[in-house]
């Protein structure tokens, strides 16, 4: 026969017993959850779809928010929604360039592929500015500093060296916590092979006249090389 006492120890057992399975539970699920191959949207608990953000029973309340999942959240509707600096600190909104086939690259001054790399995109723009492309260089020092002049240094290199006449920018981070939004809104709209992030100097997004972005490309691929893909968007033979 069990005493009151008893009774009493006893049911505290089974309510320790109790919190102590609920947590295992949940950290077992939040385990599963991160070893899943599929994204937050297409987890389910008991049938029902699990949201960023969502709620949960108590016992497996969590917050399942990706970097994919806070761009979507933070980004604008469009990529004429941006506003950016041009290399004199003045705006500049990118739905000036509606109806443009846009290339976007982040430059730098002291790469090793920096000389066929601006080479290359002077002839890209030469050749089809008239017909609706525009490349936009926004210089980045993120990679091997190899872009640590400022604005007027590196539009004057550009300038003199290059004879560049398509728009630099204001120079800006492409990875990492101060990540410049359109970037942000780049790297989310087409990731790299090898995860979002920009991998070296160059790195290019085609943009098309809808303002699409429909490729990207990495910093070794010539500019040359995909210009069949900008004669596609800009529609000329």
């Amino acid at each position: 026969m069990f005493s009151c006492s008893s009774r009493i120890l006893c049911g505290r057992s089974i309510r320790v017993a109790t919190v102590f399975a609920s947590t295992y539970l949940s950290n077992q699920f939040l385990l599963d959850i991160k070893r899943s191959p599929f994204c937050p949207s297409q987890i389910s608990l008991h049938g029902n779809p699990i949201k960023a953000g969502s709620s949960t029973p108590s016992s497996l309340s969590f917050n399942l928010r990706t970097d994919h999942t806070m761009a979507s959240q933070s980004k604008p509707g469009s990529f004429y929604d941006f506003t950016v600096k041009d290399a004199r600190g003045n705006d500049v909104n990118l739905g000036d360039y509606k109806g443009k086939v846009l290339l976007i690259v982040n430059v730098a001054s002291q790469c090793g592929l920096t000389n066929s790399n601006y080479t290359e995109l002077n002839q890209l723009y030469e050749k089809y500015k008239n017909q609706g492309l525009e490349i936009l260089a926004f210089p980045c020092n993120q990679f091997g500093e190899q872009e640590p002049g400022t604005n007027e240094q590196i539009v004057e290199f550009a300038c003199t060296r290059f004879k560049a006449e398509f728009p630099i920018f204001d120079k800006v981070d492409v990875n990492g916590d101060n990540t410049a939004p359109l970037y942000k809104f780049l790297k989310s709209s087409k990731g790299g092979l090898f995860g979002d992030n920009i991998k070296w100097n160059f790195a290019k997004f085609l943009v098309d006249k809808d303002g699409n972005v429909v490729e990207r490309y990495a910093p070794t691929t010539s500019p040359l090389s995909i210009e069949k893909d900008i004669k596609k968007l800009l529609g000329v033979e």
